[in-house]
């Protein structure tokens, strides 16, 4: 069992091989169908290693091979309840946009399209598996290159320099990222690339200013990624112009690494320079949250409003991260709480926001525009559509039921009692998110119909067909389950979230 997470992540990569095999003449139910099969077939292996993994009993699954060795590079992976929920997360949403292409009759060039997201799929696999700091880069940088080419072959009219300000800004995040890599590969003795020595090893305990450089390279480069206030300009472009399916991947999975990262690396492996910076992250995470609710509130673009959200929850994370390592000794349960907090939050955002960027993706498909203003009374004509988008909504804004309330409870009970006077201020977050989609949904779904370009009419918009609603219905679904009986994952995450915890309480 040992490969099996090396099946898991290069396996789409494989089949995406084949696909460009493939000549272009064929149907292209051939290509959509052997994406939707390879997506599945990675659900199902997620699955398989689930019920194998022992919660509590650290890395599992753990493969190493010696790559560059002369560089103290290793191809070393492994799954962890940290990564474990993440890779499962990342196989949902893709075997969703899977099936909602599929509804969408797709026909702009399919087998590159199909290829791509499979590559895109190995390289988010592959960078929660990876224990080794170089590969962890790789499948980063990868991500980009191929979320760029998304963006740009496949989106709106403004995606080429959406795409391109995407590319540049995460291009030089990762950069940054590689500049800290590099500085931890020389504090090592022997040096390594090699996350699990290097957190066994603290080397750069008790070197405050060199630890202070390295975490600041890092930060920058994972904080694009997230994105925090404010390397955070290049996402509403990005996600308003990219199509419905990048934008639920963009959201619902690329954004984790950069929180990913914090936790993986940045916590574990620069414990005193994190513990000593924390009231930075505590209010990068403030401002993140605050502003990206905000702008969100003063959007009249409906796929740009759920980009700022975007911000808003990665920032509730952030906060969790900076709060975790501030609070004070004594004080151990709050630290894990708000861990687990923020890794469920991952999770959770990853499958309302997918729902959401998927139903806006209707929107458009319809009708060809998100502005807000130029819809309402959609209830009455689509009603399963305005149904659907109402659960999102709500599931999005920390309703109790729903995955959004476990993770932002636990996020402020654990966050509280060290920084309770920016928790506080982060609770209204909270307010401001239920402000903007409700009146979101007053907007579009409520009053006399009106539709682009025909305002009062009686202009087509079909409710969701049943291909449509395979792809949304189970990430709700999933958001309510978790939202009730959230114990199964939790039971994975809090004993590696501990782990975290006394790694950084060194």
């Amino acid at each position: 069992m040992t490969a099996v997470l090396t099946v898991l992540v290069l396996l789409p990569t494989a089949v995406a091989a084949l696909l460009l095999c493939l000549p272009r003449r064929v149907p292209r139910a051939v290509f959509l169908g052997g994406w939707l099969a390879a997506t599945a077939a990675e659900l199902a292996l997620t699955a398989v290693i689930w019920a194998g993994y022992r919660a509590g009993g650290g890395m599992q699954y753990e493969q190493r091979v010696r790559w560059i060795p002369d560089a103290g590079v290793s191809y070393h992976v492994g799954a962890d309840g940290l990564s474990l929920p993440l890779m499962a997360l990342t196989c949902v949403l893709f075997l969703a946009c899977a099936g909602y292409t599929w509804a969408r009759r797709e026909t702009r060039r399919v087998r590159e399209f199909a290829a791509l997201f499979l590559f895109l799929q190995t390289t988010c696999l592959g960078l929660f598996a990876a224990l080794d700091l170089i590969l962890f880069f790789l499948f980063f940088d990868l991500s980009i290159v191929a979320m760029y080419f998304v963006i740009a072959g496949w989106g709106h009219r403004g995606a080429a320099r959406a795409a391109l300000t995407f590319f540049l800004y995460t291009f030089l995040g990762s950069l940054a990222l590689l500049l800290g890599f590099i500085g931890l590969f020389l504090a090592a003795d022997p040096h390594t690339f090699d996350i699990v020595e290097l957190t066994r090893e603290n080397p750069l305990a008790g070197r405050a200013a060199y630890g202070g450089l390295v975490l600041l390279a890092i930060g920058v480069g994972l904080a694009v990624k997230t994105p925090t206030v404010p390397f955070h300009t290049w996402l509403p472009p990005a996600h308003t112009e990219a199509p419905a399916v990048g934008s639920a991947i963009l959201a619902g999975v690329l954004l984790k690494m950069g929180t990913y990262g914090f936790l993986r690396i940045a916590m574990p492996v620069l414990p005193g320079a994190w513990r000593e910076y924390a009231q930075v992250f505590v209010i990068v995470g403030l401002v993140s949250v605050l502003y990206g609710a905000l702008v969100a509130l003063a959007q009249t673009d409906f796929k740009r409003m759920i980009a700022y959200t975007s911000v808003n929850h990665m920032g509730y994370i952030v906060l969790a991260f900076g709060a975790a390592a501030a609070t004070g000794a004594g004080a151990e349960e709050a630290r894990r709480l708000a861990v687990t907090g923020a890794v469920f939050q991952m999770v959770s955002h990853g499958l309302l926001t997918g729902a959401l960027f998927l139903l806006a993706g209707v929107l458009y498909d319809r009708c060809r525009t998100y502005e807000m203003a130029a819809y309402s009374g959609l209830a009455g004509r689509a009603p399963v559509f305005a149904a659907l988008t109402g659960v999102a909504a709500f599931a999005s804004l920390g309703l109790p039921g729903f995955s959004g309330f476990i993770a932002e409870f636990q996020i402020f009970a654990g966050s509280l009692g060290s920084r309770p006077v920016e928790t506080s201020l982060a609770v209204l977050g909270i307010l401001l998110t239920a402000g903007l989609f409700l009146r979101a949904l007053q907007r579009m779904l409520l009053g006399p119909l009106r539709l682009p370009d025909a305002p009062g009419a009686g202009r087509p918009f079909p409710d969701l067909r049943a291909p449509e609603r395979v792809a949304v219905v189970p990430l709700l679904g999933l958001g309510v389950l978790l939202g009730i009986a959230p114990r199964f994952v939790l039971d994975v995450i809090e004993p590696a979230s501990r782990g975290v915890m006394e790694l950084l309480a060194r």
